[in-house]
Formats: structure tokens, sequence, C-alpha cells
């Protein structure tokens, strides 16, 4: 494209940005012996915070007393909150680059606006509390797990298609005419 300021650029092919982000995993396998993951780094920023915001709570809670004797080290000194800080600027950077910064709420044509927020929220309510029983998000679980030919790994992927195969059935006609 021009390069012109109201222009959009187009997305990445997807081919190339699944090796580029295959890339990233093994590099980031090779260097810090772990895969990618963004449930450990925000379970770390919620430690972080609550130490310094209500360090008595943090003190008293058999939750926090175990991550704390499994995480020596302070909460903001982990790569998991440098990674996941890393991918929100990233998403902020690509998106003024690519010209996409912006609010938009998008929807299907028989969903309104307060029904997709709520959808939304559940469905992240959910995902979040199923990567806490799976021990990781899609990316710890499922990527990483896949790379490194996890069992696990191959049983999270199929039950992360699987079910959105199967919902997308009941839900697909608020999202298609």
């Amino acid at each position: 494209m021009s390069g012109s300021p109201d222009r959009v650029r187009p997305y990445l092919n997807p081919y190339v940005a699944g090796v580029v982000l295959g890339l990233v995993l093994l590099l980031t396998i090779y260097v810090t012996g772990r895969g990618l993951g963004a449930s450990g780094g925000l379970k770390t920023i919620v430690a972080g915070a609550m130490d310094s915001l209500a360090s008595e709570h943090y003190g008293g809670s058999l939750f926090y007393q175990e991550y704390a004797s499994a995480h020596p080290v302070s909460p903001w000194k982990s790569w998991l909150v440098f990674e996941v800080v890393g991918v929100v600027l990233g998403a902020l950077f690509s998106g003024v680059i690519s010209n996409r910064l912006g609010l938009r709420l998008e929807h299907g044509p028989r969903i309104g606006a307060r029904r997709r927020i709520a959808f939304a929220l559940l469905g992240g309510a959910l995902f979040g509390f199923g990567s806490q029983l799976g021990r990781g998000c899609t990316s710890g679980s499922a990527l990483s797990g896949m790379a490194v030919s996890s069992v696990g790994g191959l049983i999270t992927m199929i039950a992360i298609f699987g079910g959105a195969y199967a919902l997308a059935f009941f839900f697909r006609k608020l999202w298609v005419k």
C-alpha cells in the first residue's frame, strides 16, 4: 500500500504468521526453558498487585502462601509479566502502524451490542476458569504443549476446537444471515 494514513494495511498471511509464531515459540523454549503462556503472567500480575495493595490478605491467604513458596522471586521480576506487557504493547504498536487502532464492537445481524458483550464476558470467564482447571491457557497448554508433543496439549487442543465447533452450531444463527 502507499502508506497513506487513511488506508488500512492488509493482514499478514496466516501461514507466514503461523511460521513466525512457531519460531517465536521455539526461541522462547530455547531461551527460557518454557513455552509461551498468558494465564501464568496474569496470575503473577494479580499476585504482585495483591502483595502490593493488600499485603495482609496476601500473607494470610493459603492460595498466595502456596504461590509465594513456589515463586520466591518478586512477582514483578517474572518474565511472564514482561511477556504479557510485551503482548499488549506489541498489539498497540501493530494497530498503530497498520492503521487499525480504534474501538469497535463487532456483532452479527441478530445480536445486539449488550448481548454480544454479555456473551464475550461469559465466554472469557469460562475460558479463564478452564485455563486454571487445565493448568494453562491456550498458549501455555495447547500451543506450547503441542510444540513439545505433550498429550495434555493435544487433549487441550481437541477440547478447545471440539467445544468451539459444538457450540458454534447453537450460536451460528446469531452471527450469520
